[in-house]
Parts: structure tokens; C-alpha cells; sequence
């Protein structure tokens, strides 16, 4: 059985010091070391000089205990909050003389964990493979640098303050002592323990600001480092270095690197990251997943610990650790198990809303990006938003959207590439204070974008009626959409929701004097078949019913051939169509004729003559005067004028026509079988054939995609 050697790497203010006690509650067979490599790290930065120029200045990095970790010598004894926790009946009693903790800081971490692991084996009933135990290292991101993420022990810069042997020294003992009782595996493995940047900053001028001078120096508040963390131990996987070590008969250590595969390919272990607010909102369901994650067994006892000092405590504590030695536990229900009320780790009594000083937000900007990608490496965030199942019953139709690739940006050049997950505009943007925006839905078909000219007239012709100023120029339009595809490597087979909001406003108004940036550009791509989830069934048709809860407005009210993102008369109507469960709902006009569907246009056919209503109240689709011209190419005879709700109902077929879907044949309306069997018609079926044909060959109604390098 292994020896699991936990080393989790945090920012200040992240929880560390509740999960130091969750992992020292877990019992005698788990030792729980706070923070092993501060003294040496407090030596460095304390002797660590500016410049050449002002050699003599000191670090900025104060502690009041500095000299004395230094020394490893207790200052002089005095009273301390630390009295006020300490129970007459506590088995640790030593805590009156706190000289056995600054003694304790004079061991280098590897001596530390030499010591641990030497513990756990001769605690182990006689040693062998039955040894099973945890040694937990809780550490600051900002001491990584004295940390050699290739071998799992002590390294980097500066030199060791105390004479204790090094790394090598230490670690080749910690194999010796392995191999004598019989093989014993050590495992090493790393924990990133994020928080929110908010939190943690805005925590910094509590109780213990005074202790590092309410430094926000980026050093001090530590989460950007948890990036190098990442990378560094990601680099070690890279190099077959990181993972676990053997002791073999002969005595000699080996590694085992930190890809595994059966079938030849390298695959990395994972680095754990965790988020200590899924740790306060659900600590048994998140401390469960971080022990699977550690491969180590889950104890009840982790979620409870007891109130005041602890022996694992560094000398620091009491300068520190206030907020959690008030605690008995992670909150995990408000009571405790006789009813009494819990004073846990986030119970809603000890909640704070608290005040950022601008000073902090240089910090807060710095760390923000770095927590935002950990955070995606978490369980938690694998596991948002799908609160509902689709109709489908997958979030993804297409597996590759869950990786896409979006381009947002504003004029001027200034847009970028960015993950889905990660794609966000202002929420000071118009299109989130008002719908303010519009918008084109695109396809790509075997390396050419259909239409594309046509949709660009269309979208810059609803922007100069929304009366947009400092627009995007059309090259840059063109331009981020030949760069959101080639990003994803899209030349078929996929849909483009293009948007150009009025950009981002510098107050919250609706007035469009405030938008002084410029507009909004969005780019997202998708893989996205012209039958599928989001679409419909071309062959067996779809079932349609009339909208009750909205009619098309007039351009005397709001001009529909403004192709804006005020979508509320859309979705009312597609609302109701779920609840009927049919695809979608005819929108009629304010007299009561037919003017679309809540998605696409409409046509019937009668007698072999299409008809189509006029646009007066719809949006004159791109598809739509597609189908018109083919079909008068073929010689059927068209007509666009007001039709009737009737007429659809005794109509010979029926179809709609979209971007996204093409042409969709029609089988019932409100409960009325179309034609005479409720199938596709004939009519229907010849033209769907006739647009894929011109699709695929009219290179003229679209335009090449560059070549991708």
C-alpha cells in the first residue's frame, strides 16, 4: 500500500489552513505539515536586494515574527488570542510554552517529511505492504521557487538556512527506510487550492493586515503564481518526472513518470484543483471528489475539527489563523450533531460582505485570468449549468462544441480568439442592457460561406437603421470570421451567429451617447448539422402551431427588417410551441394574417403555385429569395402577398425555409393533417433538392474560405 505525500499549493486567504485540518482530522495514519518551506522562503525574500543600484534595500515582504522563525527561537512569551481557545481539558496542554513550534521550523521540509514518513512506517504494525498512510503539505504558490517539481522534494533557488542535509540526502533516506519495510510505494501528489481573487483580496485588510503591511504585492497575494505551480508541474508530467517513487529488492529507487498508457500513448496524470468555495457550499460532496482525485479514502472526520489551536500549527498561527480556530468544521447544515447550532467554515453568521479599496484592483485584474483557467480544471466547473437535460438529452450534439474557439472583440482591431468558456463581453455592452445589437445566422458548406456578401448588406443595413456609430469596418467583420474558423478548423458542416452589438458603454443607460468605445463584434462557430437538435427533420416535416401570445408588429410599431437581437416577440411564441410539443408557431400580423414562423419564413403550395406572404411583416429571409428564384428557374409560378390562416390549413404542402435548417417540410398545423397524407410533397422535396444542387455549385452565391495554415 502506498504512503500519498499531499502537496497543496494555495494563495493566503484560500481555506488552506480548514483543509490543514480536515487532513489532520483524518487520524493517526495522516500527518499535516503547515507550511514546511516558509522559514527558507522568508530568508530569501528577506535578504533579496532591488537592484545593483540600491543594493542595501531590503525586500518588501514584513513579518513581525520574521527574527524569530529566522532564529527558530520563540520570542519573548506574552498573552495571545491564543489563550482565549485553549480548553482546560485539552490533550494539548504544551500549548503554554510555544517553544517546541519554533524549534520545530529549524527542520528543512524534506527532514519534515523524512520524519512524517518514518512515522507512518513504524506506525505501521510491523511494516510491509499494509502500509497505508498521507503526509499533507500545506503550501504558499509563492514558495514553488524553493521547491524541485522534477523529484518532489526540496530544491530551487537560495540556500538552505538550516545545516540539515539536502534534498538528495533526505530523499535517498526516505528510499532506504522505504525499501527496509518491505517495498513501500510513496506517491506523490499536487492539490492546487484556488478561491476567487475577490475573496481573497477583499479579505486582506482583516484582522492580520498588519502582519504583512497590507501588502497587495503580487508575491504577497499569490494566485498568478499558481499559474507557474500549474505550468511547472505539468512540465515535470511533460518530462516523465512527476508521480511515484519505488523501492526495488535491490534496494535501489526507481520512478514512475508521470504518463501511463496500455496502448503506447502517454497520457499525463492529472494535476488536482480544487475551489475552496465548492469546499465551504458542499464539503462533503467536494471532499469526497478531492479524496477519489488523491486516491485516498474519504473520512467523515474531515468535515469536523476542534475549535482553537492545533498541533500542526506553524509558530505564525496566532498572527493568522483567528477566523478558523473559531470554527469547529465545515459547515454542513447549520447544526451539529446534537441540534446545536455549528460555527463552521462559511456557516451564514460568519459571512462577510466586504469593501475593495482601489489599491487592490491591479491585483485583482492580475489574478483574475490565472483563477479563471484554474477554475476550469475543477470538477465543479466540468459539471455548471446543465441544471436541465436538452431534448436531445446530450449538451453537446456535436461533441466538438464543447472545445470551440470564439472571437469577440471591439473596433479597431482590438478582438481576439478566445475558449467558449471564456468568451464574455462588458456586462456594460448594449446588447446585455438592451438587446441593443444585430445579428446574422451563416453556414459554411465544403469550404465556402453561403451568402456571405448577402448577410453583410443585411447586417450593416440594420445597424445604420439602429443608427450605429464607430462601427467595425466590413473587411475586419470578414476578416474575424475567417480567423474564428480557421481557430477551429471549420470549412463544412457549421453555422456561424454573427453579432454586432452598439458596444460597450462607459455608464448604464440606455442612451446611446454613452456608447463611446465603439461596437461589439461576435463570431461564434459552430458544428452544426442542417438537421439535428437545434433544427429539424427535413424528410418527415415538423407540426406547427398558431402563436397566441404574440402577432408581428408593423413598421409603423417596429419594422421587422431590422434584424435586431429584441427577440422576446420570438420567444414567447417558441415557448408556447414546447409546451405543445410541436417545433414552432406561426406569428401572425395585427390583422390576423400569416407572416412567418417564431425562426423562419413560410410557403404554401396550391395548385402547383408557391405562395408566400409578404414581408410587410416579417423579415425578408435570405433563404426565402433563394427558394423564389429557383423556384421561377424551374418554372413554377410564385406569388408573395397576405395569405390567410385558412389557406395554410387546406394548402397542398406546406414548408419553411431558414439559414440554418433549409427548407422543412410542413405536415401539420394546429392539428390539421397538411395535403392529403401529412408527408413532404412533391413540390416540397424537388425544390430541397434544388437548393442543395445550387449550394453545391453556384460559386457565385459564396464566398472561398482562405486556405488554413
Amino acid at each position: 500500500m502506498p504512503i500519498t505525500i499531499v502537496h497543496c499549493w494555495s494563495s493566503p486567504r484560500s481555506r488552506s489552513t480548514a483543509l490543514l485540518y480536515s487532513f489532520e482530522s483524518r487520524g493517526s495514519d495522516t500527518i499535516a505539515i503547515d507550511e514546511p518551506l516558509y522559514r527558507r522562503w522568508l530568508d530569501v525574500e528577506t535578504n533579496k536586494k532591488y537592484s545593483r543600484r540600491r543594493r542595501h534595500r531590503k525586500s518588501i515582504v514584513t513579518r513581525p515574527y520574521a527574527d524569530a522563525l529566522l532564529r527558530g527561537v520563540a520570542p519573548p512569551p506574552s498573552r495571545t488570542e491564543e489563550d482565549s481557545y485553549r480548553d482546560d481539558d485539552d490533550d494539548n496542554n504544551d500549548h503554554d510554552d510555544e517553544t517546541w513550534r519554533w524549534e520545530r521550523e529549524r527542520k528543512s521540509q524534506d527532514e519534515r517529511v523524512y520524519d512524517a514518513v518514518r512515522s507512518l512506517v513504524e506506525g505501521g504494525g510491523g511494516g510491509g505492504s499494509d502500509i497505508d498512510g498521507c503526509v499533507f503539505l500545506k503550501q504558499m504558490a509563492k514558495f514553488s521557487n524553493l521547491f524541485d517539481f522534477d523529484v518532489n522534494w526540496e530544491g530551487g533557488e537560495g540556500t538552505a538556512i538550516n545545516d540539515t542535509p539536502g534534498g538528495d540526502e533526505w530523499s535517498e533516506k526516505c528510499r532506504r527506510l522505504l525499501h527496509d519495510r518491505g517495498g513501500v510505494e510513496l506517491r506523490h501528489r499536487h492539490l492546487l487550492l484556488i478561491r476567487d481573487p475577490f475573496s481573497v483580496l477583499s479579505s486582506w485588510m482583516g484582522k492580520s493586515g498588519d502582519v504583512h503591511g497590507n501588502n497587495v504585492h503580487p508575491d504577497e497575494v499569490g494566485i498568478s503564481s499558481l499559474m507557474d505551480v500549474y505550468a511547472k508541474i505539468v512540465g515535470s508530467s511533460m518530462t516523465g518526472s512527476d508521480g511515484c517513487e519505488f523501492v526495488d529488492d535491490d534496494g535501489l529507487g526507481r520512478r514512475e513518470g508521470g504518463y501511463d498508457g496500455d496502448d503506447g500513448i502517454s497520457t499525463p496524470l492529472p494535476v488536482v484543483v480544487i475551489d475552496s468555495d465548492d469546499l465551504a457550499k458542499d464539503p462533503r460532496g467536494t471532499m469526497r471528489e478531492l479524496c477519489d482525485a488523491l486516491n485516498i479514502d474519504y473520512r467523515e472526520e474531515m468535515l469536523k475539527w476542534k475549535r482553537g489551536p492545533h498541533v500542526c500549527d506553524g509558530p505564525w498561527a496566532k498572527w493568522w489563523y483567528h477566523d478558523v480556530w473559531e470554527s469547529d468544521g465545515w459547515d454542513i447544515g447549520g447544526v451539529t450533531a446534537n441540534g446545536a447550532a455549528t460555527t463552521g467554515i462559511d456557516h451564514p453568521r460568519t459571512r462577510k460582505y466586504r469593501t475593495m479599496p482601489p489599491s487592490h484592483h491591479a491585483a485583482l485584474r492580475m489574478s483574475i485570468p490565472a483563477y479563471d483557467f484554474l477554475r476550469t480544471l475543477t470538477p465543479s466547473y466540468n459539471e455548471r449549468r446543465a441544471l436541465t437535460t436538452p431534448p436531445s438529452g446530450r449538451i453537446y450534439e456535436d461533441p466538438r462544441n464543447e472545445s470551440l474557439l470564439v472571437y469577440v472583440g471591439s473596433s479597431g482591431g482590438r478582438g481576439r480568439i478566445v475558449p467558449r468558456d471564456m468568451a464574455a463581453v462588458s456586462p456594460f455592452d448594449s446588447s446585455v442592457q438592451g438587446g441593443d445589437a444585430t445579428w446574422e445566422g451563416i453556414r459554411i458548406y465544403n469550404g465556402r460561406i453561403l451568402h456571405l456578401d448577402r448577410h453583410l448588406d443585411r447586417l450593416f443595413r440594420s445597424a445604420k437603421a439602429l443608427g450605429f456609430e464607430n462601427m467595425h469596418a466590413r473587411s475586419e467583420v470578414v476578416d474575424a470570421i475567417f480567423r474564428a474558423l480557421a481557430a477551429n478548423g471549420m470549412r463544412d458542416g457549421a453555422h456561424i451567429r454573427l453579432t454586432l452589438t452598439r458596444g460597450e458603454k462607459c455608464t448604464s443607460s440606455m442612451n446611446p451617447h454613452f456608447n463611446v468605445y465603439g461596437t461589439t463584434l461576435i463570431v461564434l462557430p459552430e458544428w452544426k448539422p442542417t438537421e439535428g437538435a437545434t433544427t429539424y427533420d427535413n424528410t418527415r416535416g415538423i407540426a406547427l402551431i398558431t402563436a397566441g401570445v404574440c402577432r408581428r408588429s408593423p413598421p409603423s410599431t417596429l419594422d421587422n427588417k431590422i434584424h435586431h437581437n429584441n427577440l422576446i416577440q420570438n420567444i414567447l411564441p417558441k415557448i408556447q410551441a414546447n409546451v405543445a410539443g410541436v417545433a414552432d408557431a406561426i406569428m401572425l400580423d395585427v390583422e390576423g394574417f400569416v407572416a412567418e414562423t417564431n425562426a423562419t419564413n413560410l410557403f404554401l403550395v396550391r395548385q402547383d403555385e408557391l405562395i408566400t406572404p409578404t414581408g410587410d411583416h416579417c423579415l425578408p429571409g435570405i433563404t426565402r429569395d433563394t427558394v423564389l428564384l429557383l423556384a421561377r428557374e424551374l418554372g413554377i409560378k410564385t406569388e408573395e402577398r397576405r395569405v390567410s390562416l385558412s389557406e395554410f390549413y387546406c394548402a397542398d404542402e406546406v414548408f419553411t425555409t431558414g439559414t440554418m435548417g433549409e427548407l422543412t417540410p410542413v405536415t401539420k398545423i394546429d392539428g390539421r393533417m397538411i395535403g392529403r397524407e401529412g408527408v413532404r410533397g412533391a413540390l416540397t422535396e424537388l425544390l430541397q433538392k434544388t437548393y442543395k444542387e445550387a449550394v453545391a455549385t453556384r460559386d457565385d452565391w459564396s464566398t472561398e474560405i482562405p486556405p488554413f495554415a
